[in-house]
């Protein structure tokens, strides 16, 4: 069998699995739609949060286009800004927290790749170049620049290695079964946890885009940093796709369904949802970064056919 055949009959196999019922949904209720529709939550945290980090773009926008910098103050980075924002607070105030937490897997995966790697993409691009150095007001950064013990723990965070092998052992570590069933009946380990999630992805795209050109990386160096992350995330992905049986024994022991998803329908659609994601964000900057050296190789290519 070739290898795009066995490619074809895996991804059969996976849509199969989920478009099938469950003989186990048939002993648990099913819970609509409408059940968690209207669970809005203030979390007061989150959204303190994200008034500090609106108001720091803010006073940075709008200083950097006082200087006539809007080459790097244009709306499109408002717009990416807002953007980030949204997806990493709305996962957490919107019924996508209810149905994650008390029903669907998926809805939490959702979350957590929201979260944790598209929210902080679309905000440490919103901020790159100039923009970045004006984040803090000068009379926060002063105090701060004069901190040595906190230089040195943000440079040592920063180094790539550091930053890859927290980002791993964060993303693994918080998925392991007993780990991730902990945090669902404990709430300040799940804030946590979140929290973890926001702080490394944020790392971890800061030294993808580079947004104060610091240069630690080369082109090839941030390639291979970002399918490495996608690599280290496959154990996750392949255990919830292809696991024959329930991975979280908070799901499975559920009593309710929402929509009636089975479990393990539920946990390969989980599964699915980090792989597609991370393919539209850590994929789609892999293509970026390889395009100009396809095009330069294309284009010495045609030159080099042309007749002389």
């Amino acid at each position: 069998m070739s290898r795009r055949t066995r490619s074809v009959a895996l991804a059969g196999s996976v849509v199969a699995a989920l478009a099938v019922p469950q003989v186990a949904s048939a002993h648990v209720g099913s819970v609509a739609a409408s059940r968690v529709a209207d669970d809005w939550q203030a979390a007061p945290a989150v959204l303190a949060a994200a008034a500090v980090a609106a108001a720091l773009f803010a006073q940075a926008f709008l200083r950097l286009r006082a200087r006539g910098r809007r080459d790097h103050a244009g709306w499109d980075r408002a717009a990416l800004f807002a953007a980030g924002l949204a997806l990493g607070v709305l996962p957490l105030v919107s019924p996508l927290d209810a149905a994650g937490d008390h029903y669907l897997l998926s809805a939490h995966m959702l979350q957590h790749v929201l979260i944790g790697d598209a929210a902080p993409m679309l905000l440490v691009l919103a901020v790159r170049g100039p923009l970045a150095f004006f984040l803090l007001p000068p009379a926060v950064l002063r105090p701060l620049a004069r901190l040595g013990p906190l230089r040195a723990c943000l440079g040592f965070l920063l180094r790539p290695p550091v930053t890859f092998a927290l980002w791993v052992a964060v993303m693994l570590g918080w998925h392991v079964p007993a780990a991730y069933d902990y945090t669902l009946s404990h709430p300040v380990a799940h804030d946590l946890e979140h929290a973890l999630f926001v702080f490394v992805g944020t790392l971890a795209w800061i030294q993808l885009i580079d947004p104060m050109r610091h240069a630690r990386l080369t082109r090839g160096k941030r390639i291979a940093f970002a399918f490495g992350l996608i690599v280290f995330t496959h154990p996750i992905s392949d255990t919830l796709i292809f696991s024959p049986t329930a991975v979280y024994h908070s799901y499975a022991a559920q009593p309710e369904r929402l929509l009636g998803l089975g479990v393990i329908a539920d946990q390969r659609l989980a599964g699915l949802v980090m792989v597609v994601e991370q393919l539209l964000t850590l994929g789609t900057f892999m293509g970026v970064m390889l395009w100009p050296l396809l095009r330069g190789r294309s284009a010495r290519g045609v030159a080099l056919q042309r007749p002389a």
